[in-house]
């Protein structure tokens, strides 16, 4: 049969499983528009605010489900709109295709209007992109893009169409998606030799991250801790793989991490590294992290072995055969003396959590998680609010923590819980600040628009909170740029006058009564709930610290 670009677009997508997208029409792919019109009964589009809001939208629906999210824009500031959200699931490793109009093939170079050449833009942040020059190339390039976005190491793809290349005829005949590539498997004597690192060991630490929540080894890394007698920990991007509540978990380790997780992984003597970058948040001064511990890395993408730690042993496989084959080779072990200093450093943390009880921040995410379902998604924003939940958050199932890691993308969290809200039809929570809520808001009019069932808590302290507590404990207080209490913005009437509904809180029992209202009642909602602006985020590593640096409270110098 003849179809159009625009319509062999669609049909592309629909062969792929795409049910929805999410975007924001424009000129140069009113063509696409129409096609979207012609095929509603078998894809949906999802009309956002703005296109950042799109491509975040599309990112939260990738992390929640682990299908592709989709986004389309027109071109110049359209696609440009697009960066931050491509770049943010690009440091996430999120499988997303966004896909952009262009000024036609002959104004190509031209300065047309709203031309810009967004493949050379976003290069830099994406696995792959294609700028598509005739529509005989259309189909295949859609079918190599959605193969590129989910195989080996997830990531963004963009694909720029020029309008002439949506108006075009051509034959189509479907002939089926592309064959992902199988991970590279790791040699029966890599195993043997990390088998016999693991036995020789006294003191094992089983770190885990996004790379691990991509592969879906949460069983496997319990079981394998339960055999060797390890403790585990995680970057952030690797919460929600191991029920918070799992006797061996230690929770999120690195800058502001669980001060029991972090002394364990400085104290450990084998680091088995699972999918993690070795950021700079997670290693403090990199010359001096772990440096008790041999170190073996585990990743799919050769490019991060020996990239910012070097390891005695790295491996670039698939990480479920490698622990599932790891297994086979070793037998229970059982280390009491690494058991007992776990206990002591579960200990110190306890107590010095018993010092600050009764602080509100963390009294939010205990009421927040007594309240909510297992499957309810939890997405954050950017900021004191994010490492609150990343601390202090109940996570017992996969794909329940969307938040962006590698970027630090203030504004991401209104989309994504849109994107995750739409993708399951669960009710979904954002916990966010008023900093980074006030980048995006207007996407509150796309949850009002499509009932999305997402309850936004706002942690209004009218700061940028955690770029004012650096600035309280390393700037001796200079308050530069980050007093947000001029702003009179009464966030109730403005959920109201987007059409949900708002409520305020500012102690405890204030907020438990709204949130509980709020999670059980349809549609979007939005809670305003006041914080102390001095309230501040512990354990902290000092940039380019280390351990031995760890601050673990607050001097009264600096309240």
């Amino acid at each position: 049969m003849r179809l159009s670009g625009a319509e062999i677009l669609i049909e592309a997508l629909i062969e792929h499983d795409v049910k929805t997208v999410f975007g924001y029409p424009g000129g140069n792919v009113v063509d696409i528009y129409d096609a979207l019109y012609k095929y509603s009964d078998r894809i949906t589009h999802v009309l956002t605010a703005h296109e950042q809001g799109a491509v975040h939208a599309a990112d939260g629906f990738a992390r929640a489900t682990g299908e592709v999210g989709v986004a389309f824009a027109t071109s110049g500031p359209g696609a440009t709109n697009m960066v931050t959200g491509i770049a943010t699931a690009f440091l996430d490793s999120v499988p997303l295709v966004a896909i952009t109009g262009n000024v036609p093939n002959d104004l190509i170079g031209r300065d047309s209007f709203q031309e810009i050449d967004i493949t050379g833009i976003s290069l830099p942040i994406t696995k792959h992109n294609f700028l598509v020059h005739d529509v005989e190339d259309l189909y295949d390039t859609v079918k190599l893009a959605f193969k590129i976005a989910r195989e080996g190491r997830p990531g963004p793809v963009l694909i720029d169409i020029p309008k002439d290349v949506q108006e075009k005829m051509c034959d189509f005949e479907p002939t089926g998606i592309l064959p992902l590539s199988e991970l590279p498997k790791a040699t029966d004597e890599q195993i043997d030799k990390a088998a016999k690192m693991i036995r020789d060991s006294y003191r094992p630490y089983i770190y885990f991250g996004g790379g691990a929540a991509i592969a879906g080894i949460g069983r496997e890394i319990e079981e394998l801790a339960d055999r060797i007698d390890a403790v585990t920990g995680c970057s952030m991007m690797g919460l929600s793989q191991i029920r918070t509540d799992s006797p061996r978990f230690l929770g999120m380790q690195g800058m502001h991490g669980h001060y029991a997780s972090s002394a364990a992984q400085n104290k450990s003597d084998l680091i088995l590294a699972l999918g993690v970058r070795f950021s700079d948040r997670a290693t403090g001064e990199v010359d001096r992290y772990a440096l008790t511990a041999r170190k073996i890395h585990l990743d799919c993408d050769f490019a991060e072995i020996n990239k910012n730690v070097e390891v005695d042993l790295g491996i670039v496989c698939d990480l479920k055969d490698f622990l599932t084959r790891l297994l086979d080779r070793l037998d229970k072990q059982e280390r009491p003396d690494w058991q007992r200093k776990i206990a002591e450093l579960r200990k110190r943390e306890a107590n010095d959590m018993a010092r600050i009880e009764g602080f509100l921040p963390k009294r939010v995410m205990e009421i927040i998680s007594e309240t909510i379902t297992d499957d309810t998604r939890r997405v954050t924003d950017v900021g004191q609010h994010q490492m609150w939940a990343a601390q202090y958050l109940k996570l017992n199932q996969p794909r329940t923590w969307i938040s962006s890691g590698g970027l630090g993308t203030m504004g991401f969290g209104l989309g994504a819980a849109i994107g995750a809200g739409y993708a399951t039809g669960r009710r979904t929570v954002l916990i966010t600040g008023d900093g980074s809520f006030g980048m995006n808001l207007n996407e509150l009019a796309t949850a009002v628009t499509y009932n999305i069932p997402v309850t936004i808590v706002l942690m209004n302290n009218g700061a940028l909170g955690m770029v004012r507590q650096w600035q309280t404990l390393f700037c001796d207080k200079h308050y530069s740029g980050t007093d947000l209490s001029a702003r009179k913005t009464d966030y109730v009437k403005l959920a109201e006058a987007f059409g949900c509904k708002g409520y305020s809180a500012s102690n405890e029992e204030e907020f438990r009564k709204a949130f509980e209202e709020a999670y059980k009642t349809e549609g979007p909602t939005l809670i305003d709930l006041k914080i102390d602006k001095d309230a501040m985020v512990f354990p902290m590593l000092p940039p380019g610290g280390t351990f031995e640096q760890l601050m673990i409270e607050r001097k009264d110098d600096e309240i």
